[in-house]
C-alpha cells in the first residue's frame, strides 16, 4: 500500500517535471521567436511605449539687402505639443485651465492633432507667452504626453521698412499640404507670399529629428542613447537681395496715401533695387500668430492691400508706349529721325481723332517731347498698313510685352498685347477695323501692362536694346557656406539697331527739358530722360504714369510709375520718380519742394473697385 503510494508521488513529480520542462521550453521559444525571428516587428511597438521622435524645426533662412544689412531675421517664441497617444483626455480641463483657454478649444485642437498622427509630436499652441509656457512647464508631470518646442517667428529689424509686397508672410500650413508631403507637419509655418513663397524651399531648411526616453507617466527622462540615432536639423539657406533699403523706404513714403506702384531697376542687369504697392500691410502684424482682427480688415479692404500692383495689376500704358513705337516705326524703316508730318491737331481715318499736342509739323523727336498722338496714329496705321498687327505683336514681345518677367515674385501677369487671334477672339473674326489697332499705337484701347513691364521697358532702352530679367534675389548663400548664383540672364533683342535706340533716347531727355517732363523730372546735375503718360480709366480719375533713366550716357537706375487716379502722369507720377533718380544717383534730396508737393498730392477717388488682372 505504501510502496503503491510512494510510486504514485513519484508520477506526480515526474509528471510536473516534465510540464515545468514543457513550459521552460514554451516560454524560451516564445522568447526566442519575440526576440530572434520577429524582432523587426516588435522592436518598433516596444520603443514607442518607451520612446518618442520629437520634431527639431530648423532655423529659417534670413533675407539681407544688396549691402548685405538684415531685412528679416527670426526671433524665439514658445510653443505647447502633444503627442496624442500618449495623452488623456481626462486632463482636458487641466491644460484648458491653465491655458487659460475654453475646454471646447483644447477638444478641437486635441482633435486635430489625432487626426493627424497619434504617435508624431503636433503643435496645440503657437506663440505661448512664457508666462504660460512656464506654468505648463511646472505641471507637465500631470499632463503625460504634453511636451514644448521653442521655435521662431519672423522679425524685421528695421522700423520704418516695410517692403510687404516684397517680403511676404507666413501662414500654417494647410491640412492638404502636410498630408501631401513629409516635410510638413501640423502647424509649421509655409511662405504665402512674396520671397518668403517664392523661396520657401531654399528658406525653410530640413527638418531633424530627437529621440527622449519617457516613463509610463509620459515625462521625459532623456535623450535616448545620447543622441546617437538623432538627425540635427539643417537651417534654412539665406537670401542676399537686391534692394537698395534707403530707395525703398523713400518709395514707400512716396506712395502713402496713393493707390498704384513704384518699380526701380538697374538697367543693365535687371536687378530690382525697389518695389512697391501701395497701399501695403503691416507685415509685422502678421508675424508669428496671425493678428485674426486685422487679417479680417485687411482682407474687407476696398483698397486691396495685399494686392501686388507692381505686378499683377495690368493697366493701359498710354503715351509710356510710344518710345516702343518709335523704336518700331524706326526699324521698320517707316520713319527716319526726319520724316516730318502735318498735325491739324487730330488724325483722322473713317473718323476724326483728337490730339491735345498743339497744330504744327511733327518729326519722331518732337512727337515724343510734346506726346503727340496724331503721329503715332499715323505711325500705327502705316505699320499694320504695311505689315499687320501681328507684326507689331512680335517686335513690342520681344520687350516683355504680353508675357510674364518671370521675376521671382508669385502671382505675375502678363499683361494684354493683342494680335489678330486676340482681337478675332475678343471682337469677333472680321468685326474690328484700324480703329481698334490705332489706338493700341498710344497705349491704349485692349492693350495693357504692369509697372514691372513698364520698367524694364525702360531698362531695355537705357541699356541700349538688351533685355535684362528683373530679378530681388542675386544669391543664396547655404548653410554649409556654399553660394548658389541666380544668374538671371541678358540678352541682345536682335532687331533693336543701336541708332534706332539713340533717336528715342534722346526724344525722351527732350521729355524732360522741353515736354511734359520738365516741371517736375529735370534735374540740374543728372541728365534724365523719360516719358509721360496718361492711360484712360473708365471707372474714375484717369491714371498716370511716368518711365525714365538716368543718366542718359551712362545709365544706372530705371524707374516706372504708376498712381492710379493721379491724372496726368506729369504731375502725379514724374515727381515721385524723379525724387528716387535724385535720391540713388546723388545720395541725397535738395528739392524739397517737390518732396513736399508730392506728400500733399492726393489722387481723385477711384469710383469703384475693380482692378485689372490677368485671368
Amino acid at each position: 500500500m505504501q510502496y503503491r503510494k510512494k510510486q504514485r508521488t513519484q508520477i506526480s513529480v515526474r509528471v510536473l517535471q516534465v510540464c515545468i520542462i514543457v513550459l521552460g521550453l514554451i516560454i524560451l521559444g516564445r522568447l526566442f521567436q519575440l526576440q530572434i525571428i520577429e524582432y523587426d516587428t516588435y522592436s518598433p511597438l516596444s520603443r514607442k511605449n518607451s520612446l518618442r521622435q520629437k520634431v527639431i524645426n530648423p532655423a529659417r533662412g534670413l533675407i539681407y539687402d544688396r549691402n548685405g544689412s538684415l531685412l528679416v531675421d527670426n526671433e524665439p517664441i514658445y510653443s505647447i505639443t502633444i503627442t496624442p497617444a500618449s495623452y488623456d483626455k481626462d486632463n482636458t480641463p487641466v491644460l484648458a485651465r491653465l491655458m487659460d483657454v475654453p475646454i471646447k478649444e483644447v477638444k478641437k485642437r486635441v482633435q486635430e492633432a489625432q487626426n493627424y498622427s497619434l504617435y508624431r509630436s503636433s503643435r496645440l499652441f503657437t506663440e505661448v507667452d512664457f508666462k504660460t509656457f512656464s506654468v505648463i512647464q511646472e505641471n507637465i508631470w500631470r499632463l503625460p504626453g504634453i511636451g514644448h518646442q521653442i521655435e521662431s517667428k519672423r522679425h524685421y529689424p528695421v522700423d520704418s521698412l516695410q517692403a510687404s509686397h516684397i517680403l511676404g508672410y507666413l501662414r500654417e500650413v494647410s491640412k492638404e499640404q502636410y498630408l501631401q508631403t513629409k516635410s510638413y507637419h501640423l502647424g509649421d509655418k509655409v511662405g504665402k507670399s512674396g520671397l518668403e513663397m517664392a523661396y520657401e524651399e531654399h528658406l525653410r531648411g530640413t527638418l531633424g529629428t530627437e529621440y527622449i526616453k519617457i516613463n509610463a507617466m509620459g515625462q521625459n527622462l532623456g535623450s535616448y542613447r545620447d543622441g546617437a540615432i538623432d538627425e540635427a536639423p539643417t537651417r534654412g539657406s539665406d537670401l542676399l537681395t537686391t534692394i537698395d533699403t534707403d530707395l525703398q523706404m523713400l518709395a514707400e513714403d512716396l506712395m502713402e496715401g496713393k493707390r498704384g506702384a513704384v518699380v526701380a531697376m538697374n538697367p543693365n542687369n535687371g536687378s530690382v533695387l525697389s518695389l512697391v504697392s501701395s497701399p501695403q500691410y503691416n507685415i509685422r502684424r502678421l508675424s508669428g500668430r496671425i493678428d485674426s482682427d486685422y487679417w479680417q480688415s485687411i482682407n474687407a479692404d476696398t483698397t486691396n492691400p495685399l494686392y501686388n500692383r507692381a505686378v499683377s495689376s495690368k493697366q493701359p500704358p498710354g503715351s509710356t508706349f510710344k518710345p516702343m513705337m518709335a523704336l518700331m516705326g524706326l526699324e521698320m524703316g517707316i520713319i527716319t529721325p526726319e520724316t516730318t508730318i502735318d498735325n491739324p491737331g487730330y488724325y483722322y481715318r473713317g473718323r476724326r481723332y483728337n490730339d491735345l499736342a498743339d497744330p504744327g509739323k511733327y518729326n519722331v523727336g518732337k512727337a515724343l517731347q510734346e506726346s503727340s498722338n496724331t503721329f503715332f496714329f499715323w505711325l500705327m496705321d502705316k505699320i499694320v498698313n504695311k505689315e499687320s498687327i501681328d507684326r507689331w505683336h512680335e517686335l513690342a514681345s520681344t520687350f516683355g510685352f504680353g508675357q510674364r518677367t518671370n521675376i521671382d515674385l508669385p502671382n505675375e501677369v502678363s499683361g494684354t498685347l493683342p494680335d489678330s487671334t486676340y482681337l478675332n477672339r475678343v471682337l469677333g473674326e472680321g468685326k474690328w477695323g484700324i480703329g481698334d489697332q490705332l489706338s493700341m499705337g498710344v497705349g491704349q484701347g485692349f492693350m495693357s501692362a504692369t509697372p514691372l513691364q513698364m520698367a524694364l521697358l525702360a531698362s531695355e532702352i537705357a541699356n541700349g536694346g538688351y533685355y535684362v530679367q528683373p530679378h530681388l534675389v542675386s544669391s543664396i548663400k547655404k548653410s554649409d557656406g556654399s553660394v548658389l548664383l541666380t544668374n538671371p540672364k541678358k540678352e541682345k533683342i536682335d532687331w533693336v539697331d543701336p541708332e534706332n535706340i539713340e533717336v528715342v533716347k534722346n526724344g525722351m531727355r527732350r521729355v524732360v527739358t522741353d515736354g511734359s517732363g520738365r516741371y517736375y523730372a529735370d534735374l540740374d546735375s543728372i541728365k534724365v530722360a523719360g516719358k509721360t503718360g496718361t492711360a484712360q480709366n473708365p471707372h474714375g480719375q484717369d491714371h498716370g504714369w511716368f518711365i525714365c533713366f538716368a543718366p542718359l550716357d551712362n545709365p544706372k537706375i530705371a524707374v516706372a510709375v504708376l498712381v492710379q487716379n493721379g491724372g496726368y502722369g506729369s504731375i502725379s507720377a514724374a515727381p515721385i520718380a524723379s525724387l528716387l533718380v535724385e535720391q540713388y544717383l546723388s545720395g541725397e534730396i535738395n528739392r524739397s519742394y517737390v518732396y513736399n508737393y508730392v506728400k500733399t498730392f492726393e489722387p481723385k477717388k477711384q469710383t469703384t473697385d475693380e482692378e485689372e488682372s490677368d485671368e
